[in-house]
């Protein structure tokens, strides 16, 4: 498989990549036009839904067509470490458990603030050909057992666009639940329905990203806002624990309006969705924007608590955004969560997962053995390959 026209610079991690493959699952083969004999195929695997010719790759780049059939990133990671679920950022899924997050290559967005830029941005931007020394050949048996040594109690895909590698996730995913382990997504949101109903038997947790609430800007960054809302309802609709991220970029997405308009959203879907702002910092091709302030940070906050959400918090910034660390019940306003980055300092939720004092349940996910929760901090992440 030749990469697409204008990826020359690109060749020898392409070719390495089209051989870690296999047949996808997500996608649909078409009949030939009419006096054609080309077997063009339609991928679901996110909201894109490319129509890929023979010899073509979809948008992401890293999903192929090869003589009619599509061919899927397969048997490699470019990312594995263990890290606290608190990072991906999940604050009502397991408190203090440690979850281990592969990821692989490529991305179906070109967000010029990327902060994984290396993995996503592969096979599009020549500077991430450096990518190559970053993969790792391995099977999901080996990945499960890497996080059986981690103490994992979550397996999470990210650090690309996990939905563009979704065979590969489900792969792992089986064997993660028959370890009995919970699965979770961190994903830009992208989705189409049939990728979910896909993902829906193995995920507990899908984290999306609500990059702006103008479409004319979402498309600058290669996505549609229209997807991304669908997928936040639909998500939630399907029973899978909806956490929404919002990196506030100033000039961007940061006024009033539109993080209200984005607030109200989310609102509108279930005011028990958690909703973290959090703040930018210049990376990629924004080296020149400054970074997100505080007080614009803590402005966000207050905006989502005014437009009704009941769990709002403002990261990146431990120690500086005071109550937006930590979880409250907002029944009584009792402190449930208490953290500090990414680490747990206190923990009262009870095991039927209600507030100690008023007894309102806390939507999310939480531990049925509260005082096996871990005080004592993560550390720093472990890189394990």
């Amino acid at each position: 498989m030749n990469p697409h026209p204008g990826e020359s610079k690109s060749t020898t991690l392409a070719d390495i990549l089209d051989q870690l493959t296999v047949e996808g699952e997500l996608y649909e083969k078409l009949d030939p036009e009419p006096g054609s004999t080309e077997k063009a195929v339609r991928c679901f695997a996110c909201g894109h839904r490319c129509l890929i010719r023979e010899g073509r790759r979809g948008i992401c780049q890293v999903r192929f067509n090869r003589g009619g059939t599509l061919y899927v990133p397969w048997g490699y990671v470019a990312a594995l470490q263990v890290d606290p679920i608190e990072k991906k950022p999940f604050f009502h899924l397991l408190p203090g458990a440690n979850a281990l997050t592969f990821g692989m290559l490529g991305c179906d967005f070109h967000c010029e603030y990327c902060q994984n830029h290396l993995t996503s941005q592969a096979l599009r931007d020549p500077r991430s050909d450096m990518a190559l020394s970053l993969i790792r050949r391995i099977s999901p048996e080996q990945i499960i057992a890497v996080a059986r040594r981690g103490g994992a109690q979550i397996v999470a895909s990210s650090y690309n666009e996990p939905l563009i590698t979704s065979e590969w996730a489900v792969g792992i995913f089986k064997l993660a639940q028959q370890a009995g382990m919970k699965c979770v997504y961190v994903s830009n949101g992208n989705a189409t329905p049939e990728a979910l109903e896909y993902l829906r038997p193995y995920l507990v947790g899908y984290k999306i990203d609500l990059k702006t609430m103008q479409d004319r800007q979402y498309r600058q960054l290669g996505g549609v806002l229209q997807h991304v809302l669908d997928s936040i309802r639909l998500a939630k609709e399907m029973g899978l624990w909806v956490e929404v991220v919002t990196l506030v970029v100033p000039g961007f997405n940061d006024s009033t309006d539109e993080l209200m308009d984005a607030a109200r959203f989310i609102a509108s879907v279930s005011a028990d969705i958690p909703w973290h702002v959090t703040a930018f910092h210049p990376d990629y091709k924004l080296l020149d924007q400054p970074p997100t302030s505080i007080k614009t940070l803590i402005r966000a906050a207050e905006i989502g608590q005014e437009a009704g959400l009941h769990y709002v918090y403002a990261g990146n910034i431990p120690g500086r955004v005071g109550e937006y660390e930590s979880t409250y019940c907002p029944n009584c306003h009792t402190p449930l969560v208490e953290r500090y980055s990414y680490v747990i300092r206190a923990y009262h939720i009870t095991a039927q997962g209600t507030c100690p004092k008023c007894g309102a349940a806390v939507p999310g996910v939480w531990s049925d053995k509260p005082g096996d929760v871990n005080l004592e901090g993560f550390g720093l992440p472990r890189l394990v390959l």
